[in-house]
């Protein structure tokens, strides 16, 4: 089992430790435990079926883990209270696969809903700070579009700015490159990188795409489907040159012949 990559001392937006994750009896992933910190971009990585979603879902205080905990801000909400799961859920974001827009919404009411539904902020307010968003997220001018008017890495940006609406902690991003052409995800990565830098905002993303992982990574783990264990865990340049790292993972950060991104972004 690889060590947990926090140094002792430095607090971690989230916590996992010795996880089994699954479906009734049947296990997807045992012991998994990792650490992460604040400002990361960090990515769950691995095959098909290996449990990456499942394990997202758990993070989020959606799906109750057969065995271990996981904490957010160093408040466990597994185990803990449903209190516990909603104010983590409070401090955090999503970004679905498809964005989830309501297509009878504006990209501005999307941004919206979770402020009128959460805060006291009066109309004006809201509406001020959906347009923040909207035009952090590159969408200043496309406020009164409907999602069917605009682009897929436009509506993933629009998902990405309601995500960002209550000032989250973290966002959880489930395969948000899916359905990108190469340039679109390109641009998605360089903004999650901005907003990593401009906001401090941490993320957590589930993908198997290696040109985003090489590129805006700062760590990773990699969910072994065979081994049904978490066999990995650090930068994923480090972990492409370091003799110890398990032959599994290798083969996925080489899989194809394709050539990691030279340089770091982040």
């Amino acid at each position: 089992m690889p060590a947990s990559h926090t140094e002792s001392g430095t607090q971690s937006v989230l916590s996992a430790r010795n996880l089994t994750v699954g479906y009734g009896s049947f296990v997807l992933m045992h012991d998994v435990s990792f650490d992460v910190r604040p400002g990361d971009i960090f990515f769950i990585m691995g095959g098909s079926g290996c449990g990456k979603s499942t394990l997202l879902r758990v993070l989020m205080g959606l799906k109750e883990p057969a065995k271990g905990s996981v904490s957010f801000l160093n408040r466990p909400f597994w185990p803990g209270s449903l209190e516990d799961r909603y104010a983590a859920r409070r401090r955090s974001g999503v970004l679905f696969q498809q964005g989830a827009l309501w297509s009878s919404m504006t990209l501005a009411e999307n941004v919206a809903l979770p402020l009128e539904q959460y805060t006291t902020l009066s109309a004006g307010e809201i509406r001020s700070q959906a347009l923040l968003k909207l035009a952090l997220t590159g969408l200043a001018g496309f406020e009164d579009y409907y999602p069917s008017e605009i682009s897929g890495g436009m509506r993933k940006r629009a998902g990405l700015a309601r995500a960002l609406a209550l000032d989250p902690a973290v966002l959880f991003l489930d395969e948000p490159s899916a359905g990108l052409d190469p340039v679109s995800s390109r641009l998605l990565d360089d903004l999650i990188v901005e907003l990593r830098n401009g906001l401090g905002t941490t993320f957590v993303i589930v993908s198997h795409e290696l040109a985003s992982i090489f590129s805006i990574a700062t760590t990773c783990i990699f969910l072994d489907a065979d081994t049904r264990r978490m066999t990995a865990c650090g930068n994923p340049h480090d972990l492409l040159h370091d003799s110890a790292t398990d032959p599994a993972t290798l083969r996925f950060l080489t899989r194809g012949g394709e050539t990691p991104v030279s340089g770091r972004t982040v």
